[in-house]
């Protein structure tokens, strides 16, 4: 049972390849069904990873590849069919990679651990809306105002930008922090 939360997100990362096959055939609307599906089966993984203390560092690692593989996946079928600025794309990517980094450093260091919080949730939340929004418009030839996407994409990429500096800061990496961390280890003889 305690392998549930890893079996749904490396379920996930398969349904990208799905995901993709599909948008690649112009089937829009059952790319939102799995979108959604993909979403519902991050927040029940993380969920029952939590609630019943089935965490593992396979999971920490493979959760959020299979979060950020899916929506810079969905982001990257998005652009090429028009609906996405690449502009935003790159900023995304550049984004996660950097968050990629400091995860790695802060997991090789093993004294920090940053968990998401109600600002990555936020921006979560944002894209996830955004993405379906879009699935819809291409299914449905538009329905949504442009403006109304262009404020959820800038606001999704404005947050997850917060976000990465609220995370960077409660990791040591800048701020308070990473002045007490470095006076710290300063101050530490070599042996």
């Amino acid at each position: 049972m305690r392998h549930i939360p890893n079996i749904l997100s490396c379920i996930r990362v398969a349904m990208v390849v799905a995901f993709i096959v599909l948008f690649i055939k112009h089937c829009y609307i059952a790319c939102l069904i799995l979108y959604i599906a993909a979403f519902l089966t991050d927040v029940l993984d993380g969920y029952l990873a939590r609630r019943f203390n089935w965490v593992s560092n396979f999971g920490k690692l493979v959760d959020p590849f299979a979060d950020k593989f899916m929506l810079i996946s969905a982001l990257a079928c998005l652009f090429f069919a028009g609906e996405f600025p690449l502009y935003l794309l790159i900023v995304l990517i550049v984004k996660e990679l950097l968050m990629v980094i400091g995860g790695l450093i802060v997991l090789k260091k093993k004294k920090v651990s940053v968990y998401a919080d109600m600002w990555g949730k936020v921006a979560t939340g944002l894209f996830f809306a955004s993405v379906s929004l879009s699935l819809i418009n291409l299914a449905f030839n538009h329905v949504i105002p442009s403006w109304i996407m262009t404020t959820l994409y800038v606001s999704a990429i404005a947050i997850s930008i917060f976000s990465l500096f609220h995370y960077a800061y409660k990791a040591g990496f800048i701020g308070k922090k990473y002045r007490e961390r470095n006076a710290y280890e300063a101050d530490i003889p070599e042996e």
